[in-house]
């Protein structure tokens, strides 16, 4: 249980195992029945306004996945049902490593069916004037970023890994949400960041 980050909402979570090849899907516990279901799916996202946004075709929504999402990728979690009874994910601290606490508390199960992989089979590049991503086909997922901010505290920052379970538990999972100390009112006034604060991200000032 705890706060979502946009909404203010106190919203209570709870992850149930599922069988092998159901994927990972968000039941919305106030809204009920199929009506409810989301599948985690890339084309069920419909907003990456400072958070990832699902939806399904009857127009219910669960906001802020990334962090549970990143959990369960760097856990290595296929399927699991995950109940909410609000339109967001709680924040917790602003990061992944409570959700990856929580599971490895409650215990995984591997299951017999073969897991399905995308593989990328040639360099792929998008992007536009100031971000760009590109995708070079690899026999191991390796990651390397760079940020660039107009601000003397973060300035450019490179950060390359090749992830494995290891890899993420020990150096990914724990990195929070961050933003500038002078977005906050004009997020709010978007009626976003509701429930932001210290507790669940990092503000950066000059």
């Amino acid at each position: 249980t705890g706060i979502g980050l946009h909404s203010g909402a106190r919203v209570s979570l709870t992850l149930h195992p599922a069988e092998q090849n159901s994927g990972i899907v968000f039941l919305r516990s106030d809204i009920g029945g199929n009506a409810g279901r989301i599948a985690a799916r890339y084309q069920n996202v419909v907003d990456t306004n400072l958070c990832t946004t699902l939806a399904n075709d009857s127009g219910a929504r669960i906001g802020t996945v990334e962090h549970l999402m990143a959990a369960f990728s760097g856990c290595g979690i296929d399927n699991v049902l995950i109940e909410v009874d609000g339109p967001e994910v709680p924040v917790m601290d602003g990061s992944a490593a409570p959700f990856v606490f929580l599971l490895e508390c409650a215990g995984l199960e591997e299951q017999s069916a073969l897991r399905r992989y995308i593989r990328v089979l040639k360099r792929i590049d998008v992007g536009t004037d100031d971000c760009r991503a590109t995708l070079s086909p690899s026999e191991n997922l390796s990651f390397k970023f760079e940020i660039s901010y107009d601000n003397p505290v973060i300035s450019t920052q490179v950060c390359e890994f090749e992830l494995h379970t290891d890899s993420f538990k020990d150096e990914i999972c724990p990195a929070r949400t961050y933003g500038f100390a002078h977005e906050v009112e004009a997020l709010r006034a978007q009626g976003l960041a509701q429930g932001g604060s210290l507790e669940n991200a990092i503000v950066v000032t000059e």
